[in-house]
């Protein structure tokens, strides 16, 4: 009975606080009501998170009637006064709120772990994306690349920033701390995004490996016994092997492609030598994809494939046969690139170069395609046996890809992307039709 009194009373101070804090007119006691605001938050149960944000949702939504009144004085007059009208009644008090919390000690590190918490929910209460459109759109803004520093990270870095590479590396696990050494030895580069209210907190790092040709393996880039090669003229290829974001309050706010296009213009500054930008890629999901019918959209997106795409892409799943046989299956069975036949190999390739070079652009299409295509990328090639891992040969049978980032036609790839085309080198394009 005790606890739930308790439970009880921290979130009444911390709702009487955020009262306070909105109703403030001046700005002397901001800081202190918005320390007051997060004290008490971070005293809340996670059960307590869904109430508070309920709270946000229920108690700071826009007047309707002022937002309707508002709306129909501008469009009988256009004016400058009425539109700065429709502006104020249309943003949300909360909207206000988040700007003043942001004032308190760490206030913008504890926003984004608000935010952190928040996503936890919107799963099972959707009514809440409201309040996250809300703390988004600020964070977005917040956390605008202008605003943000690029930093080299190397080995002489503030430990508890080399800690959250080896935390938070998403696509190849770093191996302790050997393995981060090799992984920033001076034939490989790693750079971050920082934002200055969190000095030593990444947001956001990509890893790059500085090579004499366009690689098509992934395991001599993340060897941590690799022989390092120190000769820079030896250098004609940047290849971006890993990019990973550190902060899931963050989830949304768009850093990453800013970044690869910053370390793309470093890396061809400090070495001129250096003339191709490339991935090496994995492709999440593209195992299920073809598991249930390798469908890209057909006619519920206008995506029409070609007669004699769609019958490859109809020989090629008749053959890999997953409908009577499960990948799961194959893969306890034996199934490895080494071993699979040339029938397979083809069907494979075929099935990923029509999964990449004509279905990103949709709605389902590879979330790491859709970011590289996204970012200007072209599609350059789809290499076998790339990624041998379980974790590789589980979702894309060991393919992985290398985007082609030439930097004299990213704005313009950028922009048939957001068009829906997608440019893709003639050898991937002759893989659909095998």
């Amino acid at each position: 009975m005790l606890e739930k009194l308790a439970k009880a009373r921290y979130f009444s101070r911390v709702t009487g606080a955020v009262n306070r804090l909105i109703s403030e007119r001046g700005e002397s006691n901001a800081v202190s009501m918005a320390d007051d605001v997060i004290n008490n938050y971070r005293k809340l149960t996670k059960d307590q998170h869904l109430k508070f944000f309920t709270f946000l949702f229920e108690k700071l939504n826009p007047d309707p009637a002022a937002v309707m009144t508002a709306a129909q004085n501008f469009s009988a007059e256009a004016s400058a006064r009425n539109y700065i009208k429709l502006q104020r009644v249309t943003e949300p008090p909360r909207q206000e709120l988040f700007r003043r919390l942001n004032r308190a000690t760490n206030g913008t590190a504890a926003l984004v772990g608000m935010r952190r918490d928040l996503l936890q929910l919107l799963e099972k209460q959707p009514e809440l994306t409201a309040v996250d459109f809300d703390l988004r759109h600020l964070l977005s803004s917040w956390f605008n690349p202008g605003f943000l520093k690029m930093h080299r990270v190397d080995w002489k870095s503030p430990a508890e920033v080399l800690e959250k590479l080896i935390q938070h590396e998403a696509v190849h696990a770093i191996d302790g701390w050997d393995d981060l050494r090799r992984r920033l030895q001076p034939d490989r580069r790693c750079f971050a995004f920082f934002h200055p209210q969190l000095p030593n907190e990444p947001l956001i790092f990509v890893e790059v490996a500085l090579l004499p040709e366009i690689p098509s393996v992934i395991t001599p880039l993340v060897d941590k016994k690799a022989e390092t090669v120190h000769q820079t003229s030896q250098y004609k290829v940047a290849a971006f092997y890993s990019i990973s974001n550190c902060e899931p309050g963050l989830r949304g706010v768009s850093m990453g492609n800013f970044l690869i296009k910053r370390v793309a213009e470093q890396l061809h500054a400090e070495f001129p030598g250096l003339k191709t930008f490339v991935t090496l890629s994995p492709i999440p999901g593209f195992i299920d994809w073809v598991a249930t019918g390798a469908d890209i959209g057909g006619e519920k997106t206008g995506v029409q494939l070609k007669p004699a795409i769609r019958t490859a892409r109809e020989q090629a799943l008749e053959t890999m046969g997953l409908a009577n046989r499960s990948w799961t299956e194959r893969l306890s069975a034996g199934w490895h690139p080494d071993n699979a036949t040339e029938k397979e190999k083809s069907a494979l390739l075929c099935l990923a170069s029509i999964y990449l070079g004509l279905g990103s652009a949709g709605r389902s299409g590879n979330p790491v395609a859709k970011f590289h295509l996204g970012n200007g990328a072209k599609l350059h090639q789809i290499n076998w046996a790339g990624d041998l891992s379980r974790k590789g040969l589980r979702q894309s049978a060991s393919l992985m890809v290398n985007y082609l980032y030439d930097l004299s036609a990213v704005e313009e790839n950028h922009e048939r992307f957001t068009q829906g085309e997608i440019d893709y080198s003639r050898a991937v394009g002759r893989l659909m039709q095998p």
